[in-house]
């Protein structure tokens, strides 16, 4: 089969390898059909690693996908052969503290799809996962705009944070998949008064034409002068130091800054004294937590914008091109996906 390994920071190479094949009586043999690339991807595409998740060489990637189930083990009793599924890239250990406490997205000893040292990533034509990772899709729900279902978990994750809060306005900084996806998840729930920012200009586009009142470029306006309403909540999803220092300064008092972007520097600077004289509430994401789901029944809702924000399709020959365009922001791309048959 064929599967795209990383041989260094910024190269790929497609590589015939063996096929993968069952071995515990829950797994599953997936053949992918759609598997997106995700911001998290850039980051060890650019630089080798996140934190110190450092990549090994040859490194397989990727964790959004969709597929079709190709072969089940004998304990296998949700999903069977010629199952359409969306794949949970998560496997926790079930045992540690974390787990134990329902935190199965801190778990202790995680094994990712895709991370270093953890997982093979699903730009392959075929891998295996527990049947615990595999979720039907509705009939009606194609393969390839259900791969966005992952980045709609996160979102649906990140808002519970401030869910008990009831805010009334909303800011987002940042307008790749992840912020447009938070954009949808707020509008879903009722929101209504929203502004979102993004050095693109393009992604602003997709951002007004999906409900954001009031959008602007960083680049070319002064954020902390311009926007229109003292936020409630502050959703940080571009990974960018600036970033959080522009959410702490347009915040009201009282206010919540939901982190979820990854930054690529080791280390950010937080206004401390701002944050302290406004008792500003700074909460964290990691992944998601039991939402895929909600991500499906909301994906199924939001079929039509999906299929708007699924801008770049690429065959998985195309991986290297497809990962330049998309590390550059090259051709107005929003998501990038690599399909493995049409």
């Amino acid at each position: 089969m064929k599967s795209a390994l990383m041989t260094q920071p910024g190269n790929f190479e497609v590589h015939e390898v063996k096929k993968p094949s069952i071995i515990s009586e829950k797994d599953v043999l997936l053949r992918i059909h759609t598997a997106g690339i995700c911001g998290s991807d850039l980051h060890y595409f650019r630089t080798g690693r996140i934190g110190n998740e450092i990549v090994k060489y040859p490194f397989s990637m990727g964790h959004e996908c969709t597929a079709t189930v190709e072969e089940v083990g004998s304990d296998v009793i949700r999903v069977q052969s010629g199952d359409r599924v969306v794949v949970e890239p998560a496997i926790p250990c079930i045992n540690c503290d974390q787990c134990q406490t329902g935190r199965f997205h801190t778990c202790r000893n995680m094994n990712f799809m895709g991370c270093p040292g953890q997982l093979e990533g699903c730009f392959s034509e075929y891998i295996v996962m527990p049947e615990s990772c595999c979720f039907l899709l509705p009939d009606d729900m194609p393969l390839k705009e259900a791969v966005f279902c992952e980045p709609l978990s996160i979102a649906l994750h990140s808002y519970q944070f401030i869910q008990q809060t009831q805010p009334k306005r909303i800011g987002i900084l940042g307008a790749g998949p992840i912020g447009i996806s938070t954009l949808l998840v707020a509008l879903n729930k009722g929101h209504k008064e929203f502004f979102m920012t993004d050095k693109l200009d393009a992604r602003l586009e997709h951002a007004k034409s999906f409900g954001a009142g009031y959008t602007a470029n960083p680049d070319k306006t002064d954020i902390v002068k311009t926007v229109p309403f003292e936020p409630d909540v502050v959703f940080e999803c571009c990974g960018q130091e600036d970033a959080v220092i522009q959410a702490t300064s347009i915040l009201k008092p009282g206010g919540h800054l939901v982190v979820t972007g990854i930054p690529e520097s080791d280390n950010i600077r937080f206004p401390i004294h701002e944050l302290r004289r406004k008792e500003i509430s700074v909460y964290n994401v990691r992944r998601q937590n039991k939402m895929m789901p909600d991500a499906i029944d909301m994906g199924k809702k939001l079929i039509n914008q999906i299929k708007l924000l699924i801008t770049h399709i690429y065959s998985i020959d195309e991986i290297q091109e497809a990962f330049q365009h998309t590390a550059t922001y090259n051709d107005g791309v929003m998501k990038a996906v690599i399909q493995f048959y049409f």
